[in-house]
């Protein structure tokens, strides 16, 4: 019997984007169980994105490789027993993820069964569930049938701070853009990478094309000498974006017309706060942790197969595959929906 108000701990330590996946799962707990206490376990830098987010009560920055230091050791076991936690939920399902859940003294700490149940995992959660699923929001949503949720409606959204909307509002004025396609070009996995030029081909042709301008996103030095060489290449047709923090990306994100990218963080967050995303995949499948929903465009010509590790460390053979003909047919595409959406939009 599950009680009206669980404790519960979610140990979704990284990625941005994956962490931005899994708020469905948190929405829904929320929803079957308002009177529930739900603490999230997560490395910096993505609480600065959660912390947005009303229905996590409480936030825990998880140290890099916490496992490495002894000290580490003590200080969560206590913090996390002193939380009382009746469950744990592991969507991510790696070593430190579950080992958490492990030291946490939790009665149930629930993980996944089979690939998606990753090293040791298996052995440090001890309800374990057969997921039938392949995206990561669904087979997260999977884990809540150990809570009695089988109603389980997914809602993926990401709110964006009034500072952060005024913040980029003043952006955009000061650089005369008002609409505009969002292109970020970064990666966490050079093998996710697509070319520089070749997005700046595609700024050009959206530009010529559809009248639109392109602004370019990045974070960090070398994406920013990514961004300068999209520039040079779609010349007037894009403009770079100044440096912003990851609230104010969500706030640019929002007031794109689409998103063009790999899968990456930003992609994810333009898609939570409901902006559509033109998809460009290589070694990770769209139906796997792809931009989630209808309304998004997934380009990939083939999967680079293999383990994490070495999809992680290969050359970007499939991204390179994937042409610049192929991605402008895409934004065909996209602008198509969005004109096909506004026209029902206003018959209505």
């Amino acid at each position: 019997m599950i009680a009206n108000s669980p404790r519960i701990l979610i140990t979704r330590l990284s990625h941005i984007g994956d962490c931005i996946l899994t708020l469905p799962m948190l929405f829904a707990i929320k929803k079957e169980y308002p009177d529930s206490f739900v603490a999230w376990a997560v490395e910096s830098p993505t609480q600065k994105l959660l912390s947005a987010v009303a229905d996590i009560d409480e936030l825990m920055v998880i140290p890099k490789n916490w496992m490495s230091k002894i000290s580490n050791w003590f200080e969560l076991r206590k913090k996390l027993r002193d939380s009382n936690f009746d469950y744990v939920i592991d969507p991510q399902c790696i070593t430190k993820s579950a080992m958490l859940g492990r030291i946490s003294g939790a009665r149930k700490r629930i993980g996944i069964r089979g690939k998606w149940g990753r090293e040791l995992s298996p052995w440090l959660n001890n309800v374990l569930v057969e997921t039938k699923q392949d995206h990561l929001v669904d087979r997260s949503m999977e884990l809540l049938g150990e809570l009695g949720i089988e109603n389980r409606e997914t809602r993926l959204e990401l709110p964006v701070a009034i500072q952060n909307q005024h913040s980029i509002e003043k952006t955009l004025q000061e650089l005369n853009v008002h609409e505009y396609v969002l292109i970020n070009p970064g990666a966490s996995w050079p093998s996710k990478r697509w070319e520089t030029e070749r997005f700046g081909d595609v700024a050009k042709y959206i530009f010529e094309t559809h009248r639109l301008r392109s602004l370019i996103s990045w974070a960090g030095d070398e994406e920013f000498e990514m961004a300068k060489s999209i520039q040079e290449t779609a010349g007037d047709a894009a403009v770079i974006a100044p440096s912003t923090t990851l609230g104010e990306l969500a706030a640019l994100c929002s007031k794109a017309t689409f998103f063009v990218g790999c899968d990456t963080g930003p992609m994810h967050i333009a898609a939570a706060v409901q902006t559509p995303c033109v998809g460009l995949y290589g070694p990770t499948r769209p139906g796997d942790s792809g931009a989630y929903g209808a309304k998004h465009v997934h380009v990939q010509k083939w999967h680079q197969s293999g383990t994490s590790r070495e999809r992680r460390s290969a050359d970007n053979h499939a991204m390179r595959d994937i042409t610049v003909a192929d991605v402008c047919r895409a934004v065909d595409q996209m602008f198509a929906s969005l004109s096909n959406a506004a026209s029902s939009s206003s018959a209505a």
